[in-house]
This record gives C-alpha cells, sequence and structure tokens, in this order.
C-alpha cells in the first residue's frame, strides 16, 4: 500500500512559521510508532518501532517504518526523542541509524540503555542525551520539555514540543496508575502546567479508547501471583515481554516469599534485566536468580522460570516449549502464567501455545482465566480527565488501530473539543498546525518495509502474496522442449507438483491437452517461448482450478532445441 487514502494528493509546501506532523506508523496499527515533526526546515522524530508480522506475512521478522520521507533530509533531523523502551516505539531505531549514524537519540536512563544494547548488536556506537522528567532541552529548533507518565515500562516520558507554531504534547504510551509499584506516577501538575500555558495539539495514546473506566493497578497482581504459586506444586514458567521489569518484580517477589529459585530464559529477557538490574529499576532479592543451567539440580517445586513468547511468537522460548523444541520441557503438574494481554492479531498464535502447553499435562494461567495482566494503556476514564485537565486546542488521536482513534476522538468530542479540531489521521497523512488549527493537508507515500533475514525493504507484497499462495495452493512446475523449427513438442510435456494430496499421475489427464494448445499455439505464430510458457500456465491453471478446486503457483519451463 502507499497510503490509506488515495484520495488525498501530495502536501503542499509548508506555511513559514507552521507546524507539520507526519506519522509514519502507529496511526491504524498497534507497533511501528515513529512521528516526524517539521517546523522551520528541521525536523525532530518522536519514536522508531517495529510492528511485529502477522500470519499472513510469512517468513517476515520484523516490519519498519518507511523511511522515505525522510531518506532525503537525513541532515534536517535534529533529534530522535524516545518515549520508552518498548519494541514498537524503539526497535526500528538501528534501520534508520544506518542511513545516518549520528542523529542525537534522546530518552530516558532505561530506554537508552535498552537502545544502546541494540545498537551494539549493529555495531553503531550511538551519540545520546539522557533525560528525566521535569527537565527541558532545546533540540535544534525544538524545546523539549520531559514529563514523567506511568507505563507498563519503567522511565516512560511524555514529550511537550514547543515551537513558534506553537506547543505539541506528545504522551507516548500511558496510563494514570496511582500506585505503581516504583512510585513514579504520571505526573498530572505537569499536564496542568501545559494546559494553563496552551498545549496547541494534544497527540494522545488510543490504544484502550474503548475501554470504559480506569485500568487496574498493577500491584494487584503480586496477590493474584502469590496465590497461584501456594497452589504450585512443580515447576512454574512465566512468560511476559522482555521488558516488562514491573512483571519480572512481582515474579521475583513472589518466587522469594515461596522459596523458589529463578531463571531467565530466553536471549533478550536476561539481556533487559541484566541492564534493569544494573540500572536500579529491578530489586533482586538475594539467592533468587540462578543460572539456568543449575535448574536440573532444583526440586520441582523450587523452580520458576521466567520466559519470553507470551505473544506466541514462533521462536520464543514458551513456543518452542509447547512444540517439545526446547531445553526446558514441559510436563504434568507444571503451571505456566502468560502474563500479558493478547496484543491484536497475535491471538491465534497465543492459543496455539496454551494448547500445546495443555496437551502437555501443563495447568495454563492466563489473563482470560486469571488477573494476572493490567494494561499500560489508559482507558476511556483516565483519557477523559486528561482532556479536562489540558483542554488542549486540537487533538490528534495516535497510536492504536482505526477502532481505537475513532474512539478516542469521540471522547475528546464529549469533553468540549470541537469536533473540527480533532483530526483523524493515518499512516502517511500529513497534518499541519497553522495559526493554531491543526487540519490534513495532503498524504505521502508510507508502506510496510520487511525485513526478511539480512533484506530490509527486499521484499514486495507482491512476493509475500507468492509466499502465500505456496504456503495454501501449492506448487506445479511444468517442463516442455519444442522444436525451433516448427513448434513441435519433442519432449514432455512433464508435471511435477509439490503440496497437493493427490499424486502427480492425476496431471496425466491433461498433458495430452497441454501438447495440443503448445502446437496450436506454434501453428499460429507463437514462436516466442515466453509466449508458450503462457499458454502451459493458463492451460494447466483453468483445468487445476476446474478439476481440483486450487490456485497453485504455476512455474512452465519451455526449452527450444
Amino acid at each position: 500500500m502507499s497510503h490509506p487514502h488515495p484520495e488525498l494528493g501530495l502536501p503542499p509546501a509548508l506555511p513559514d512559521g507552521a507546524l507539520r506532523v507526519v506519522a509514519l506508523g502507529g496511526l491504524g496499527e498497534v507497533g511501528r510508532n515513529m512521528a516526524v515533526l517539521e517546523y522551520a526546515g528541521r525536523l525532530l522524530v518522536i519514536d522508531c518501532g517495529v510492528l511485529f508480522p502477522e500470519d499472513h506475512q510469512p517468513g517476515v521478522d520484523l516490519i519498519l517504518p518507511d523511511f522515505d520521507y525522510i531518506r532525503d533530509r537525513l541532515d534536517d533531523i535534529d533529534a530522535i526523542v524516545l518515549t520508552h523502551g518498548h519494541e514498537d516505539h524503539i526497535g526500528a531505531v538501528p534501520y534508520l541509524l544506518r542511513l545516518r549514524r549520528d542523529i542525537p537519540l534522546v530518552g530516558s536512563q532505561l530506554t537508552l540503555a535498552f537502545v544502546e544494547a541494540k545498537l551494539k548488536e549493529h555495531r553503531i556506537q550511538p551519540l545520546t542525551l539522557a533525560v528525566r522528567e521535569g527537565q527541558t532541552e532545546t533540540l535544534g529548533a525544538f524545546e523539549c520539555e520531559f514529563v514523567a507518565v506511568n507505563h507498563s515500562i519503567p522511565d516512560a516520558l511524555a514529550v511537550a514540543v514547543r515551537t513558534g507554531a506553537g506547543t505539541v504534547l506528545h504522551t507516548g504510551d500511558f496510563k494514570m496508575d496511582q500506585l505503581p509499584l516504583d512510585g513514579r506516577i504520571t505526573d498530572l501538575r505537569a499536564f496542568a502546567r501545559l494546559g494553563e500555558q496552551g498545549v496547541d495539539l494534544f497527540m494522545v495514546d488510543s490504544t484502550n479508547a474503548e475501554v470504559p473506566g480506569f485500568v487496574a493497578q498493577e500491584r494487584g497482581i503480586g496477590p493474584v501471583l502469590d496465590a497461584v504459586f501456594a497452589e504450585s506444586t512443580k515447576r512454574i514458567i512465566v512468560a511476559s515481554f522482555a521488558s516488562h521489569v514491573h512483571r519480572v518484580q512481582q515474579v521475583l517477589d513472589a518466587a522469594a516469599a515461596h522459596g523458589r529459585r529463578v531463571a531467565l530464559v530466553g536471549r533478550s529477557m536476561v539481556r533487559n534485566m541484566a541492564i534493569a538490574s544494573d540500572l536500579g529499576y529491578l530489586k533482586v532479592p538475594d539467592g533468587v536468580i540462578v543460572d539456568l543451567k543449575a535448574v536440573d539440580d532444583l526440586p520441582d517445586d523450587e523452580v520458576v522460570l521466567m520466559c519470553t513468547g507470551s505473544q506466541g511468537e514462533p521462536m520464543a522460548a514458551l513456543s518452542r516449549m509447547a512444540n517439545n523444541d526446547h531445553k526446558v520441557s514441559v510436563g504434568p503438574g507444571d503451571t505456566v502464567i502468560l502474563a500479558s494481554s493478547l496484543i491484536p492479531g497475535n491471538e491465534n498464535a497465543v492459543f496455539r501455545v496454551i494448547n500445546g502447553l495443555t496437551r502437555l499435562g501443563a495447568r495454563v494461567v492466563h489473563s482470560g482465566n486469571a488477573k494476572v495482566h493490567v494494561s499500560g494503556h489508559a482507558s476511556a476514564g483516565e483519557l477523559l480527565y486528561c482532556y479536562n485537565i489540558l483542554r488542549p486546542r486540537n487533538v490528534m488521536p495516535v497510536h492504536g488501530e482505526v477502532r481505537h482513534l475513532v474512539a478516542n476522538a469521540a471522547l475528546a468530542v464529549q469533553t468540549g473539543v470541537p469536533a473540527d479540531r480533532v483530526v483523524l489521521a493515518e499512516d502517511g497523512v500529513v497534518v499541519d498546525l497553522v495559526d493554531g488549527r491543526a487540519s490534513v493537508v495532503g498524504a505521502v507515500p508510507c508502506g510496510y518495509v520487511y525485513v526478511d533475514g539480512s533484506s530490509v525493504g527486499g521484499i514486495t507484497d507482491a512476493e509475500l502474496k507468492d509466499r502465500r499462495i505456496l504456503g495454501d495452493e501449492g506448487f506445479i512446475s511444468i517442463f516442455a522442449v519444442v522444436s525451433s523449427a516448427d513448434g513441435k513438442v519433442l519432449a514432455g510435456p512433464q508435471i511435477h507438483a509439490r503440496g497437493f494430496a493427490e499424486q502427480d499421475a492425476v496431471f496425466e489427464d491433461i498433458l495430452p491437452e497441454l501438447t495440443r494448445a503448445l502446437e496450436e499455439a506454434a501453428a499460429q505464430g507463437a514462436v516466442d517461448t515466453h509466449q508458450l510458457q503462457q499458454v502451459m500456465r493458463r492451460v494447466v491453471g483453468r483445468w487445476v482450478s476446474n478439476r481440483l478446486r486450487r490456485r497453485p503457483m504455476i512455474i512452465p519451463v519451455v526449452v527450444e532445441a
């Protein structure tokens, strides 16, 4: 896709003194968050994350924002501001820094530590500026004030961006847990002060806008984990996001209370928790953490394994355990806790893992049957509070699928924001703030960029379609040798099929018709091998569709002799 609004043309030149906002990801999807702000010829990037592939994108490892919009203006970028350390906000940073390595990265201590560990794998040494809540920094043409917000990872920040065109407040991902484990609440006093000064454009997290009321407190999970631990007589395996420091903290505390040891499983989990512990964000009780190799020497009722794979990712530790393809084997009496919610699109993969673990005899505890997860995103009640505190002049919902953005827009209107000042945009849609009013002025091409092994952007939607056909419909190759003099078939045609229940012998019925079609085409002047290959493709395709009700990939080969 280029962009979801073909009726919108390319935007006009940005008027003097105006501010332009272009989301290159995160609007119309949950993931791939990236916004580009432009003022006075300079650019500020807020977040640069990845989207994880779904079942209909076989072989794809990651999906990146489309950098084409800024590719010719890399030298105009003053900084990349990172709101927090989740993959859907930082995962694409290495791919952007490959284009220009000295773009400064600005974020909190933990966020930058996670990014630096990721960049080390890409052999990139970044320029970084660590900031804290309450701090204000001038980044080229942009003055940025950082505000503490509560989320499902420590050290998350909102950012207020001041320019001559007005002030933009971008929340990043946030919620309003009033009793967070680390005592760091969303700073509504700062929100109120910014509201008094005037927020011209409020870019606000939409993920839970459809959910009424308020998000439950993270600390409410502790007693649930404690009860599950008390009931468990064998090993306990907990799956969570590799960056969910608060959730790991509660698992460590429950393990300590019940005399269990915890082994971290999965490279990203081990790396991130080591960083969090070194920086003081994770408090590890004495003697609780053990190496995975030591687990086999411990009784089952003293073991907790903390692993990745709560979203059913095929190569993550939990999925491999469910498939009996991991050094950790799951058996009867073991308890598995999926301490996360279902990201839209991952439901089938997660249920496959749950079924696999249940088949092995494990008891599986998940958000559908126990309160083992709370969201990291503000629900409708919290969003209403924010709108009433800020009284923004314009609103642009961000971070969510279309239904989330629309629900968030409706909340803004309910609190008194004029409907014509609520901007609903998707990826690639260009929004200008001119004379205090935000409006859509056009759109830029903004497609998916697929990472497939070492290839970045090499896979297209057409190739993914081919992969789906290969996976769903099978593959047929046809080979024939024809005379270069008169087009007579000298050898073949031979048909070989893969991915069919039927044997190759079933295709013998079509061979005489295929020979006749080739010779008729040659008699009518089709001597080019490409034309003859198309004849074979049409004849076999029509026959397979009518006879076998399949639409396979067909590869015809014609050789002249």
